[in-house]
């Protein structure tokens, strides 16, 4: 598991600033039809992307693929992610252990009801 989250840990925190800044393959399809400028605004034709609308949490703390408020933090948001991720992870595997730790005591547990001393 050690292994595993270190792994996470040097793809989320290094390899991501070797990720390419020009759009994705979704952003390009969506764009399909449009005219776009150099900074990427649509200045003419009918495309997917015109049709597009921030999303709620847009301005939140790791929107974007960064922090809010800290420039070229891509590294440092993808650690933050992995982190939160395992934090999740660990509470959800956590509770359901203890769940089935607590029903197998429940059925190991001899029947006292009704027996006589």
């Amino acid at each position: 598991m050690l292994a595993g989250l270190a792994v996470a840990a040097v793809l989320a925190g290094g390899v991501s600033y070797l990720a390419s800044g020009d759009p994705d393959g979704l952003d390009a399809t969506t764009l399909t039809g449009c005219t776009v400028d150099a900074d990427g605004v649509i200045t003419g034709g009918s495309c997917i992307a015109q049709q597009a609308a921030d999303h709620e949490l847009g301005g939140s703390f790791l929107a974007d693929y960064g922090i809010t408020g800290v420039d070229d933090a891509t590294g440092l948001a993808g650690l933050i992610g992995v982190a939160l991720t395992f934090a999740i992870g660990l509470a959800i595997f956590w509770g359901v252990r203890r769940r089935r730790s607590a029903a197998a005591a429940v059925q190991q547990a001899p029947d006292t009801v009704g027996a006589e001393k």
